[in-house]
């Protein structure tokens, strides 16, 4: 049992303003493991104040001083590993071996990612009698999801220390732990009192008081469209920036040419893994209809390969989703699809057999899907994947491109011109060929209602800084 019942400001845990308790379940047994206190309006002013007397010192600190705390950051967080993992699968249920290698993986990726950029940045470029400067952009908002907790944080927070930002940090409070390993760690490698800070609390409170804050000088967000037009919505009084990593609904086209017993059934497993909860994962497959049978019978014998479970046990491939509310509704999801025409191949309503306790989702495969159904419109987020079929390439471009979203886009082919012609015509913002590997120097982030803004790399200092042009640098002669 976990009592997070502390807010960490101003480099020290102090109470809430007002005393208010969430039980945090865990979705694998359905019972609390935890609490955290709840913040208020009142909470995240503190912790906005704090931040903007560290920006005064902060922001002027070397790139040498700010690398040497990155190190120590990382240092820290090797400490802390398994505990972070562990953290992660009690809070959202991640299976133990995606915890340890993956999610648990990408909180020091990011960081390790952050120091390498750091080291080679040019924060200062002159032009004839200009100096062009970035500068930090000052306080920074930033508010992450539930579905990769300390990924999520890190590719925020890593950057923003490394451009010489303050900031507030408002995790899921339904996956909370994960944020207060993170906390508990950079307190332990000396970040200044005041440059990082953690208030608990749910977004239309805490979210919305953290994105409208006068104070506040931009806002990253990550979580779906409804929820990011919301903190727009409140952050525009205040011109502040914003940043937007949201929702998705991803193609995956698989070519004539593709080795389709590869392809589908690494498409699969992509949708499958983390139960579904990604944002980019590969959702809608478009395949030929000519080989619409073949894809099925392969798509079904991956699907039913995929092993849900208890996320301690060493077997789970897939855990449960991360709530009831979730459950509920990718099982209003499914029933759509099948009441609207879509073919069963795999998994189905309900729970898996032998996991009544616990929000379990039955891998499943949707075929013989037509873009206007709801179940191709709409972002699932659980284990659900939609067949579609095409008769010619640019059919399939245009389906694929037939969305509001344009997080990411997937496409498998054997010839090597062609699948990077049909990448060209997409409209997403990271475009993966024939299953490349993850790259985190790699810009993240979406065209269209998937978001505005870049993480990743050095394309995300960009969001942390300000572009300032000095005239007149260079005296003339």
């Amino acid at each position: 049992m976990r009592d997070y019942l502390q807010f960490y400001i101003d480099g020290a845990w102090v109470d809430p303003a007002t005393p208010r308790t969430l039980d945090v379940i865990n979705p694998a047994t359905e019972g609390v493991a935890g609490r955290i206190s709840l913040g208020s309006a009142e909470d995240v002013d503190r912790a906005v104040r704090a931040a903007r007397r560290a920006f005064a010192t902060y922001s002027q600190t070397t790139v040498a001083e700010r690398i040497a705390l990155l190190e120590r950051v990382i240092a820290e967080y090797k400490n802390r590993y398994a505990d972070m993992a562990a953290a992660i699968t009690e809070e959202m249920g991640a299976p133990a071996a995606l915890a340890q290698k993956a999610q648990a993986a990408m909180g020091i990726g990011h960081l390790q990612t952050a120091l390498a950029v750091l080291k080679d940045y040019h924060f200062e470029e002159q032009r004839g009698s200009t100096l062009i400067r970035k500068e930090p952009i000052g306080v920074c908002g930033l508010i992450t999801p539930w579905n990769w907790p300390v990924n999520q944080i890190a590719c925020k927070v890593a950057p923003a220390l490394a451009t010489g930002c303050t900031m507030v940090l408002k995790p899921s409070e339904i996956a909370p732990f994960s944020a207060q390993i993170w906390t508990e760690i950079l307190h332990a490698a000396g970040v200044p009192a005041g440059v990082f800070n953690l208030v608990n609390g749910d977004g239309p409170t805490v979210g919305a008081a953290i994105s409208s804050h006068p104070e506040v000088d931009m806002v990253s967000f990550t979580g779906s469209t409804r929820a990011g037009v919301e903190v727009a919505r409140n952050a525009a009084p205040t011109v502040k920036r914003v940043h937007q990593e949201l929702g998705g609904k991803s193609p995956n086209i698989l070519l004539p040419d593709a080795d389709f017993q590869r392809a589908v059934t690494a498409g699969v497993k992509g949708v499958m893994s983390n139960s579904g909860q990604s944002c980019n994962a590969p959702t809608r497959m478009l395949v030929p209809n000519a080989r619409m049978d073949e894809v099925l019978a392969i798509a079904k014998t991956a699907a039913e390969g995929v092993s849900v479970g208890d996320p301690v046990s060493s077997g789970a491939a897939i855990g449960p989703v991360i709530s009831a509310t979730q459950w509920d509704k990718i099982q209003m999801l499914i029933n759509k699809g099948l009441e609207e025409g879509a073919t069963l191949v795999a998994g189905g309503p309900g729970k898996p057999a032998g996991l009544e306790r616990g929000y379990y989702v039955k891998p499943t495969v949707l075929g013989r899907v037509n873009n206007q159904m709801t179940v191709a419109r709409e972002e699932i987020f659980g284990p659900v994947l939609t067949i579609l079929g095409y008769d010619t390439v640019d059919e399939a471009v245009a389906i694929a491109n037939d969305t509001p979203y344009g997080l990411a886009a997937y496409v498998s082919g054997s010839d090597a011109e062609q699948v990077r012609q049909v990448a060209g015509r997409l409209r997403a913002g990271q475009v993966n060929l024939n299953s490349a590997a993850p790259d985190l120097m790699a810009p993240f982030g979406g065209f269209k209602q998937s978001g505005n803004g870049r993480e990743w790399g050095e394309h995300a200092f960009g969001e942390f800084l300000e572009v300032k042009a000095v005239l007149g640098w260079a005296a003339k002669a």
